[in-house]
């Protein structure tokens, strides 16, 4: 007997998983808001040379403002005040002629500097100056982030394998805020980068686990759904950050705001059951046994609890006993999984390199940014719902190719769009971001079909951690402008378009079974 005879019995997806469904969308909804986090708290306001220790009573005291920024601070091309630089002397010549500025002797900024402050009230930028040779550490907080993210998810997987998935849930959820609103009242550039690892590495163990959960308690014919589901919890967060982010303007208090969400997390992970799959896996039958007769009573099928006895139960045991452990070494043993394992690798990368990399790079368009955050959020929405249609209709290895190299086409027109037509370039990146976030929700799927049961969660483990990868990857790849302003335009696009190859090499899985040995994946042909 297998698991989802049972299910099929008691309802699989009734208002037992509904409850699973809501209780995980509580819980994931601070997890985009701290992987946008950085968009608002590392922000970089307009700033110049802090010019004050000029003022000694003289000549300097009696400018004004204007003047004074006039005969200090360079200009720069497009007219705005240089951000890095200061003449060595005050240049009062300019109060007359402010056309002649050429060989006129500058130095880097001796006094700190001064910020902007009618967008952002304070952010990591202006708490510990986080700008010109300083700028690779303000992105390095996003890469440290991510860092933590990429060992979380290897690290949460196989504990919650271990351990239970809601007692990690639990730990996810505890030990996630505490850091996180720990690293909020940091006093140091270090101190907030390792507490920044550590949140990243906690509050991922949110949607390893919480995925996990929904996808062991519902029937087969609703995964896809439910996997639909999961994705827009994400796109709501998304698009609920930008109008937090606009009412709270301080950085320590951002993270806070972001954080409480899973107070109430933990309030409601009472009510959340443990995996009846794991407990059986594990010989805890009886616990098993009580969560199904929770599961039966709450779907209105109490009148099959009298078949769930833990002598029917330990025959799915014995049904989907494995002959030996498998680990990350059986992905690259035979030479079918070799390939899989690169091919996904390398799409998982490509898809979370374009998708961050546009996500993060909010302030190239000219545009709002809160507005930005918000509509790149907003368009999440009809691209999954797209997805959910086109996975039958095409199948999905076209929708996940398809969507790639759309991403890379998109991203390509912007190398070439000038610079001033904002808006023009604007919708383009919004288009990117819809078909990038696509790429994102098929792969997860289209990955779960792709390997064989023995090793899919081993699988997943791996694509996750390649992900992670690429997203701590793209924070630097936007620092590239510094060589030349179109590199990280043009890295990005190729990242999009190789996944979208690499791709065209997996098999389709649409309408198959799935695989459930590793020698069903060495006989099977592309097709």
């Amino acid at each position: 007997m297998r698991f989802e005879n049972i299910l099929s019995d008691i309802n699989g997806f009734g208002r037992f998983q509904k409850m699973i469904i809501v209780i995980n969308f509580i819980g994931r909804f601070t997890m985009p808001c701290h992987f946008m986090l950085n968009n608002f708290i590392a922000a970089v306001p307009s700033h110049h040379c802090d010019i004050s220790f000029l003022d000694d009573g003289g000549i300097f005291s009696n400018l004004s403002l204007s003047e004074r920024l006039a005969v200090s601070i360079p200009v720069q091309e497009d007219g705005t005040l240089s951000s890095c630089e200061m003449f060595a002397e005050p240049q009062y010549h300019l109060l007359f002629n402010s056309s002649n500025i050429t060989d006129l002797p500058t130095v880097s900024c001796q006094h700190g500097w001064v910020y902007d402050n009618r967008t952002f009230k304070s952010t990591l930028t202006s708490q510990w100056d986080l700008v010109c040779d300083k700028r690779g550490k303000n992105k390095a907080t996003a890469t440290i982030f991510f860092v933590g993210v990429m060992f979380g998810a290897m690290s949460f997987g196989s504990l919650s394998d271990r351990f239970g998935r809601r007692i990690m849930l639990l730990v996810s959820f505890v030990s996630g805020m505490l850091f996180a609103v720990a690293s909020a009242f940091s006093s140091s550039y270090v101190m907030f980068a390792v507490l920044r690892f550590f949140t990243g590495f906690c509050i991922n163990g949110i949607v390893i686990v919480s995925t996990v959960l929904s996808v062991e308690w519902v029937d087969i014919e609703h995964r896809k759904l439910v996997g639909v589901i999961d994705s827009l919890s994400w796109t709501f967060g998304n698009a609920v950050f930008p109008l937090i982010a606009y009412y709270v303007t301080d950085w320590r208090w951002l993270i806070v705001s972001v954080t409480s969400p899973l107070t109430l997390a933990i309030i409601t992970w009472r009510w959340m059951p443990e995996s009846a799959r794991w407990l059986i896996a594990n010989g805890k039958l009886e616990q098993a046994q009580t969560y199904l007769k929770k599961c039966a009573k709450m779907n209105q099928t109490e009148e099959l609890t009298n078949t769930l006895k833990t002598e029917t139960l330990s025959t799915i045991v014995v049904t989907e006993k494995r002959d030996r452990a498998f680990s990350y070494l059986d992905l690259i043993r035979t030479p079918r999984m070799r390939k899989l394992a690169l091919c996904t690798g390398i799409v998982w990368f490509s898809v979370a390199t374009a998708f961050y990399g546009i996500s993060f790079n909010i302030t190239g368009f000219g545009v709002n940014i809160y507005l930005t955050q918000f509509i790149y959020a907003v368009v999440e929405f009809p691209a999954k719902i797209l997805v959910y249609y086109l996975l039958d209709k095409i199948g999905r290895r076209s929708t996940e190719m398809g969507a790639l190299l759309i991403v890379g086409v998109c991203l390509g027109i912007n190398i070439v769009v000038p610079k001033d037509m904002s808006v023009v370039r604007t919708v383009v990146a919004v288009i990117g971001k819809g078909f990038s976030s696509a790429s994102f929700a098929t792969v997860v799927l289209y990955s779960s079909e792709l390997y064989p049961t023995v090793v899919r969660q081993n699988g997943m483990g791996y694509n996750s951690f390649m992900a992670r990868l690429g997203v701590a990857v793209a924070p630097l790849i936007l620092l590239l402008d510094d060589v030349w302003k179109d590199l990280p335009q043009v890295v990005l696009c190729s990242a999009a378009v190789l996944g979208g190859m690499v791709a065209r090499a997996l098999p389709e899985t649409r309408n198959r079974c799935l695989p459930e040995t590793i020698e069903d994946i060495e006989e099977q042909s592309v097709a």
